[in-house]
């Protein structure tokens, strides 16, 4: 739910979670194009209905799936209050869901910026999550050139467990449908460019996201277990419908704190090989919702076929994919680490995201050559990184070139550059 009018700016003083600190890294920062914001109602049709399975006839009904999709893009500036963003995420039961809102930078309804064809970014949030929660990327990638559209996967409570199978099926899905439809549509309205198309998803997006973009399900694989009724074999490597759940032609994928590895290895040791497009995954390695080792990092290593990063932030958690929490997910601690991670800050997290997101998406789906010299660090290890003293070093904010025995990352200010890896595999045909 969007907001806006004199009610939205008088509520909120606090700045968008789409614009950064001083001290974020050199490509987090604002675009050069106001943002807009529009949401749009799809409907998939004939969609099998996995949490209405009836057991004793061993069948699912088949319904119409609605589903709603936040569109930001690249705006010509307009007058008006900027959008509110508001949702509701499950707290500890038994206490009812809590209502939360965010402030924004878009203005809905504002006219798109003509004449351009923008690339198509589609992003998939975590279990029972909402777009409302990421706007920290949607505006800030908009800003920047990118059409974001992100959906509302409407998923059931994540409280309730005997309803995962609800995402189990239709995250992939939803992504592949979603995706489809826009780069049609919005390349008709040219707004987008149908042949420049990534996917970003967080936590069970990224599962999602990485399963559309060609990791191939494991017919054997706990996924097709915990899925009644074999809805899931139809999609699963090697069926024949398997194209219904892969999406064509797309440029790269980013993948933070990705679902689908540890106890529920969903692609088993050959369905990473299915990604053969530019891969960014971001993870805590002390993510305890997914695991680290055998969720992220062995993804990197499984994804032989593709050109792939790791960026991981140590001694970070899971909750890495959203914006900082809001006044109304502070009261209780579960509530807040749906947003906050025990270490880092959060707005930290977000920035230093979004400038590897920018850079990665820019030099492979936009084509910029220039954006690789800030994926290819001097030193794996941030921490690790050098200022020599005889190296002109500029005001005390100003960003590392990388150059001339300057070891600290590329865009990175001289002091902020601690905590982080980045690993980078080129492609192969090596299999597991």
């Amino acid at each position: 739910m969007i907001l806006s009018g004199a009610l939205a700016s008088m509520a909120f003083a606090a700045e968008p979670p789409s614009r950064f600190g001083v001290d974020a890294p050199q490509l987090a920062r604002l675009g050069e194009f106001a943002v807009g914001v529009r949401t749009l109602h799809l409907v998939a049709r004939d969609a099998v209905d996995v949490l209405g399975y009836d057991a004793t006839r061993g069948t699912a009904p088949r319904r119409d799936r609605a589903l709603t999709v936040d569109l930001w893009y690249p705006a010509r500036p307009t007058p008006g209050a900027p959008a509110v963003y508001t949702a509701s995420f499950p707290s500890e039961p038994p206490a009812p869901p809590v209502t939360f809102s965010v402030p924004g930078i878009a203005v809905r309804g504002a006219p798109a910026a003509r004449p351009a064809s923008f690339p198509l970014i589609v992003v998939s949030h975590g279990y029972s999550n909402d777009p409302a929660a990421m706007t920290w990327l949607t505006e800030n990638l908009a800003s920047k050139g990118y059409v974001v559209a992100a959906i509302r996967h409407d998923d059931p409570p994540i409280t309730d467990r005997s309803k995962f199978a609800g995402p189990l099926l239709r995250r992939p899905l939803d992504i592949a449908y979603v995706t489809d439809t826009l780069r049609k549509t919005l390349a008709q309205e040219h707004l987008v460019d149908a042949a420049r198309v990534a996917l970003i998803g967080y936590s069970m997006g990224g599962y999602g996201a990485l399963t559309a973009a060609g990791a191939t399900l494991d017919p054997a694989g706990p996924p097709t277990q915990l899925v009644p009724g074999g809805l899931l074999q139809p999609y699963v490597r090697g069926a024949l419908q398997q194209d219904g759940v892969a999406v064509k032609g797309l440029r790269a994928v980013v993948a933070i704190s990705p679902a689908g590895g540890g106890t529920l290895a969903a692609w088993g040791p050959q369905g990473l090989l299915g990604i053969d497009i530019p891969l960014l995954l971001i993870a805590g390695d002390r993510d305890r919702t997914v695991d680290y080792a055998s969720g992220a990092r062995a993804i990197f290593d499984g994804a032989h076929r593709a050109h792939r990063y790791l960026l991981t932030f140590k001694n970070a958690g899971h909750s890495i994919g959203l914006s900082p929490a809001p006044d109304a997910m502070r009261s209780r601690l579960w509530d807040q680490d749906w947003f906050e991670d025990p270490v880092w800050r959060k707005e930290r997290i977000n920035a230093i995201t979004a400038h590897f997101i920018t850079a990665f998406l820019d030099a492979y789906v936009k084509g910029d050559a220039d954006r690789a010299a800030y994926l290819n660090v001097p030193v794996s290890d941030s921490s690790g990184g050098g200022w020599p003293a005889a190296v002109a070093q500029g005001a005390y904010d100003s960003y590392s070139p990388a150059t001339d025995g300057v070891t600290v990352w590329k865009g990175f200010q001289r002091s902020q550059a601690a905590g982080l890896e980045l690993l980078q595999a080129e492609p192969s045909q090596e299999e597991p």
